[in-house]
C-alpha cells in the first residue's frame, strides 16, 4: 500500500489529522514550559544574587519575609521602568515598581535614546527616569539592549 492510497481512506485521514494536531499541541505546551522556566529561573537567580548585586542583607533576599513580593510571583526579567539610583561603571542600579532594585548591564551595543536623539552612557545621571529593554543574565541582572530616557 502506498501513501496516496492510504491517505484516500477516510479513517486514515482522521488518524493523520489527529496525529498532526497532537504534535502541534505538544509543541505549544513545550514552548509554554520553556518560557515559564526562563521566567522562574531569572527570579530565582535574582534572589540568590541579591547581596552580590546590591550589597543587600547578609541573610539573603528572603531572610526577612516581611519584605517579600506579596502576591506577585515573578519580577520582570526582560525590562524595567524606574529611576536611576546608582551608576557604577557599566552597571546601572534602577529602582522600579514596588521599590524593587534591579541591576542593569550597559555594553557598547546598548542603544540609549532621549526622544529621537541617541545619547552616550555618560549622559545618564542619577534620578533620571528610564525604561530598559534587554535580556536576563544568570546573575539576576538585565543585559540592556535599549534604554529610553525620559
Amino acid at each position: 500500500m502506498d501513501i496516496g492510497n492510504f491517505l484516500k481512506q477516510k479513517n486514515s485521514k482522521i488518524i493523520a489529522i489527529s496525529i498532526g494536531a497532537l504534535i502541534l499541541f505538544l509543541l505549544v505546551f513545550k514552548a509554554g514550559v520553556f518560557v515559564g522556566y526562563k521566567k522562574a529561573s531569572f527570579s530565582y537567580k535574582w534572589g540568590e544574587n541579591y547581596h552580590r548585586n546590591f550589597a543587600g542583607p547578609r541573610e539573603g533576599f528572603f531572610g526577612d519575609l516581611k519584605r517579600g513580593f506579596g502576591d506577585k510571583d515573578f519580577i520582570d526579567a526582560h525590562g524595567i521602568f524606574g529611576t536611576i539610583i546608582k551608576i557604577d561603571g557599566n552597571i546601572i542600579l534602577i529602582k522600579g515598581k514596588d521599590n524593587v532594585e534591579t541591576a542593569v548591564l550597559v555594553s557598547d551595543t546598548t542603544v540609549i535614546r532621549r526622544g529621537r536623539e541617541t545619547i552616550k552612557p555618560a549622559d545618564l545621571k542619577t534620578d533620571n527616569h528610564i525604561v530598559i529593554i534587554g535580556s536576563p543574565t544568570e546573575q539576576g541582572q538585565i543585559d540592556a539592549k535599549l534604554i529610553r530616557l525620559f
